[in-house]
């Protein structure tokens, strides 16, 4: 395929500190070109979660119109958006399916319904299912298949890795862009986009933790014999290093932001004790000094608890020991200075910082070769894998698949399942007509029941009479 044949995919990372939109295409060496780049500071979004609509809406938009102003021949109108919170959650989950074909040869169509069915899994109520993952396959009797299609078998079975989110808060994400007249072609879990752009096929086989250390919290994929193994989200990250930072040295969160960028380190040891910050005082005030090992302590005392959280989830997984790969460090949080020999201090595994630039041709490599942009390179990446693949993904709303590529198909899904995209009055209106219809349905459905049991009234009386006409002989 030539590289004018190749569509322009649009990652868009909606973080608690910054939004940004980066559009590219790959070229004949499987590399992405960054074709447009725009960044903006975030608001109305706190740690992952969109407090203030108006707010966000406006930041997305400043981060277009920055990309299309690096690039004036951009037009976009689709973006996969990268989605973090608190209130992600993960879980296990089995599934089995018996083909009724047996004699063809398992298709993408076998897996697809088998992937298809794990919709129909038990969440808590207003939650919302945003990703489902295979992670190995069973057929008959073989365990541990890692792609199925083509081979033959009768029942066809699957461990998968089940991604959900609080609906609500899924759908103001979605409510954002569509107001910024974008259309969300995908929602994906920013920690995997993350290991998409900085992990590399030797990783994925030797096992590595991803730590991506963001603005609002801290997202965790690890990674082991292959297989995508746990996810998870952690409330701490950059933002509680900049409070602590102004509560404990009494100072403006911009310049407690600003002190932990250009003099943070996260080893107060190593520290220089004798060196000290001087800070503007207020309104005529005397200046303020700080001590750079003071700014030091804070910070490392942050990071160790973040940092327990990422040993506690390897522990549960009994991986703390078995990640040949080590961690990897991505995200802002990791341009922290000394942050990967605290890491490796703490976990006793190996770390290195991971940037995007293995996948990234010419252009704006310079200015994107950091751990920060790594979501959003991950996320052209995978609109690119499901473009390649021509997979079905499902798009997070309604009962709609999007074969990437083609024209959208209706699948049936149960819509108790998937929410419908209706408003407040259509839904008023849907409650009124099924309460009507089961109204008048319920004396023809007490008329069945009467009937049926009256049926089975009468055979059960037949029994009783043989019966009792057995013992009287």
């Amino acid at each position: 395929m030539s590289n004018k044949q190749q569509p322009v995919i649009v990652g868009l990372d909606i973080g608690t500190t910054k939004v940004v939109a980066i559009a590219g295409r790959k070229n004949e060496f499987g590399k992405v070109e960054i074709l447009g780049f725009g960044r903006a500071d975030s608001a109305g979004v706190s740690h992952g979660v969109v407090m203030n609509i108006e707010e966000c809406i406006r930041s997305i938009l400043q981060a277009i119109e920055k990309c299309l102003i690096s690039n004036p021949q951009l037009e976009i109108k689709e973006v996969y958006v990268g989605i973090a919170g608190q209130h992600i959650k993960s879980m296990q989950t089995r599934g089995d399916r018996v083909r009724v074909n047996t004699e063809e040869e398992i298709s993408k169509e076998d897996i697809d319904m088998l992937v298809r069915d794990q919709y129909k899994t038990f969440i808590p109520a207003g939650d919302q299912i945003i990703d489902i993952i295979p992670q190995d396959f069973t057929i008959d009797s073989t365990a541990y298949v890692t792609n199925p299609i083509g081979m033959s078998g009768v029942k066809i079975g699957a461990n998968f890795h089940l991604i959900t989110g609080d609906r609500h808060a899924i759908r103001n994400i979605k409510r954002c862009v569509d107001k910024a007249h974008l259309i969300t072609r995908d929602l994906v879990l920013q920690p995997l986009a993350s290991a998409a752009a900085v992990m590399s096929d030797e990783d994925l086989e030797a096992g590595v933790a991803i730590v991506d250390i963001g603005g609002g919290t801290t997202d965790m994929a690890v990674f082991y014999d292959g297989i995508l193994r746990h996810t998870a989200v952690i409330p701490y990250a950059g933002v509680n290093i900049t409070n602590d930072i102004r509560q404990g040295l009494g100072v403006l969160k911009a310049q407690a932001e600003q002190m932990k960028v250009q003099f943070g380190t996260a080893l107060a040891q190593e520290a220089n004790a004798s060196a000290y910050i001087t800070i503007p005082g207020l309104r005529g005030l005397q200046p303020k000094e700080i001590s750079v090992r003071s700014l030091a302590e804070i910070i490392e005392a942050r990071v160790e608890e973040i940092l327990d959280y990422v040993v506690y989830h390897l522990k549960q997984l009994d991986l703390d020991n078995r990640l040949h790969g080590g961690i990897i460090l991505t995200g802002g949080g990791a341009r922290l200075k000394h942050i990967s020999q605290l890491t490796q201090f703490k976990t006793g595994l190996n770390v290195r910082i991971g940037t995007p630039n293995e996948h990234l041709a010419g252009g704006h490599i310079e200015a994107l070769m950091d751990p920060m942009y790594a979501t959003c390179i991950g996320l052209i990446l995978r609109g690119y894998n499901d473009f390649e693949s021509g997979r079905l993904q499902f798009t997070g709303e309604g009962n709609v698949y999007l074969p990437i590529g083609g024209k959208e198909v209706e699948v049936e899904i149960p819509q108790e399942i998937l929410p419908k995209n209706l408003s407040e009055e259509e839904v008023v209106e849907e409650e009124i007509e099924e309460k009507e219809e089961r109204q008048q349905s319920s004396p023809k459905h007490n008329e069945k029941v009467k009937s049926m049991i009256n049926m089975f009234k009468g055979k059960f009386m037949e029994m009783f009479g043989e019966m009792d006409d057995q013992r009287m002989e």
